[in-house]
Order: structure tokens, then sequence, then C-alpha cells
């Protein structure tokens, strides 16, 4: 009785322990999509400059990676040669810094409800540059699959009642060089058996990334910002959001460390409809019911879609454990054999 009890305040604490993970990872991107909104949006804080909110985020993250790293040894950092570096670091952050500027600068223009549903293109980008790079085997369904995604998000957009071409053309192309940085993270990294956490990441990556950063800021923002001598930097607001940033990687490699990527994909579900319905209520964006129908059938096919590798997924663990088993069985076969013929040499002597 008591080792069932105890059993059942495992499992018990174990379900309440992911459920307090995947809140805190919900509470974090949350707060740092509506802080964000918050200081670009031009009727709110009135701060328009995107890549230089990025470039303090890298400046931050890129900080604390180091402290974590090299001072405090909170992990230890990955093996890498110089023409790693540049082989494969570079190119990923390169493509993190045009994602974080686009995305960041489509605030300005779109409600964060409208980006949220623009996000759902996410798997539909993701794919067509993996079957491009060869990554993903082109099939039928799929494909059908992503084509559903694509219309909810269309019929999404086609509802939106504060539609602007750039603020979406800025949206789809962050889209596209995230799912690109993701697929290029497969061939880069994770084929060559290097695997980075959060922390790692930010520490290879957050520096390269500010290096893109600072050349179309030179050129772009910091003129203007030269000219604004009414602007003082607020180390209250630009600090706090950072670290909100920068909690948001740690929550990342909590939430995918001690439950799953599945979770967190499902727990992005959760997240994208409690965003909408915050910019709906608090921020009183305009949600109309075609943009609810749109993004409810692209969420559908979302859903659908990380079924499938769900299911792809426990498909080739099943086989990888049937033949460490049939392995393990013809292993101890032979050991059997060789101690029965052992066994009448013996007796035979």
């Amino acid at each position: 009785m008591e080792k069932g009890g105890s059993l059942s305040q495992s499992v018990l604490k174990n379900i309440l322990l992911s459920y307090t993970y995947v809140a805190i990872w919900i509470f974090l991107s949350f707060s740092v999509i509506v802080y964000n909104k918050y200081i670009l949006d031009k009727k709110m804080y009135n701060w328009p400059f995107p890549i230089s909110l990025t470039i303090i985020h890298m400046s931050f993250c890129s900080t604390l990676a180091f402290l974590l790293i090299k001072v405090f040894r909170f992990v230890e950092p990955v093996s890498m040669s110089r023409d790693l570096y540049l082989s494969s670091v570079v190119p990923i952050g390169a493509l993190y810094s045009l994602s974080l500027w686009l995305s960041n600068s489509a605030y300005i223009y779109l409600s964060v409800s409208f980006i949220q549903m623009l996000k759902a293109l996410m798997p539909v980008a993701v794919y067509s540059i993996g079957v491009l790079f060869k990554k993903e085997a082109f099939k039928t369904d799929t494909m059908a699959n992503m084509l559903s995604i694509s219309l909810g998000v269309a019929i999404a957009a086609y509802g939106e009642a504060r539609f602007d071409t750039w603020g979406v053309i800025l949206q789809l192309g962050a889209v596209a060089f995230e799912a690109t940085r993701l697929v290029m993270i497969q061939i880069l990294l994770t084929s060559k058996g290097i695997s980075l956490n959060p922390i790692t990441s930010l520490y290879y990556v957050a520096p390269c990334c500010l290096v893109f950063l600072l050349v179309p800021w030179i050129y772009v923002e910091f003129p203007v910002l030269k000219e604004l001598s009414s602007f003082h930097f607020d180390f209250l607001i630009f600090g706090t959001n950072s670290f909100c940033a920068f909690a948001l990687n740690l929550s990342v490699f909590l939430l995918v460390g001690k439950t799953s990527a599945l979770t967190m994909n499902v727990a992005g579900v959760v997240k994208d409809w409690l965003l909408i319905a915050f910019s709906w209520s608090v921020i009183k964006d305009t949600v109309t019911p075609i943009n609810l129908f749109g993004y409810g059938l692209a969420f559908l096919g979302v859903a659908y879609y990380n079924h499938s590798k769900l299911q792809a997924l426990k498909a080739r663990e099943a086989q990888k454990t049937t033949a460490q088993a049939d392995n393990e069985a013809g292993r101890l076969l032979k050991d059997s054999e060789g101690e029965e013929v052992g066994t009448r040499r013996e007796f035979q002597n």
C-alpha cells in the first residue's frame, strides 16, 4: 500500500513539474511577445527601432551566456574548431539575425493576434525548405496538409481588419528565415553530431548575430537615433525586456529537457490562443470571425501534422527497439550455442 502510495505521489510530482515547466515557458514567451509589441508600437511606448531592440537583446544574451559558461561554469562549452564555426555557426547567426529583425519589425505594423496566425505557416516553411534541401521526403498527403494550413492562414489574412501589406511581408520573411535556420541547424550541426542547448547556442550564435545586425543598424537606425536628442535609455524597460528574452531561452532548455519537443508544440498552441484572446480583450485589437475561422482551420492542419510526426517517431522507436531485441536475442543464442559446444568438448575429453 505504501509502495503504491509513493508511486502515485511520484507520478503526481512529475505531472505537476511538467505543468510548471509549461506554465513558465508560456508565461515568458507571452511576456516577451507582448513586451516587444509594447516597446515597438507607435501607439504605446513608441520606440519603433526593431534593429536596435534586437541588438540590445543579443548584447544582453551574449554577456549572460559568457558569464554562465566561462565564469560560473553552469554548462560546458561545446568543442568547436574555427573552420566549423565559420562554416556552420556564422550562416546560422546570419539567418537568426534576419529572422529576429523582421519579426520584431512586424510588430510595428500588425496586431499581436494576426502575427500569431501568420506564424502558423512555420511547419509549411520548414517542410518546404526541408524538401528543397532534400532533408524531407516529398509526400502528397503531407503537401496536402501544408496546403490546408496555408489556406487557413490565407482566410485569416482575408478577414484581418488591420491588414498591412508591408507588415505581412516582414512577418512572412521572418518565418522563411527562421525555417531556413532550423533546417540549416540540421544540415550544418546536427548531422555532424553537434548539439547546442539554448545557453551554448547563445554563447556561439548571439555575438555572430550581433555583428550582422550592426551593419544595417549603422545605415538604417543609427542616423535617426542620433537626431533624437529627447531620447534617454530606459534601463528598467530595456533591462527587464532583455532579461525576459534571455529567460525565455532558458525556459526552452528546461521545457524540452524535462519533457519533450512535442510538449512544447502543444504548449505553443495554448500560448497562441492566449495571445489572441489577450490581443482582443486587453490591447483591443480587432479579431473578426473570419480571422478565427481561418486560424482554426490552420490550427487543425498544424495539429494533424504534429500528430503525424509523433506517430512516425513512435514507429521509428518501435523498429529500433525491435532491432535491438533481435540483436540481443541473437547474441544470447550465439553465446548459448558456444557454451553448449564447450560443454560437449569437456565431456568428450
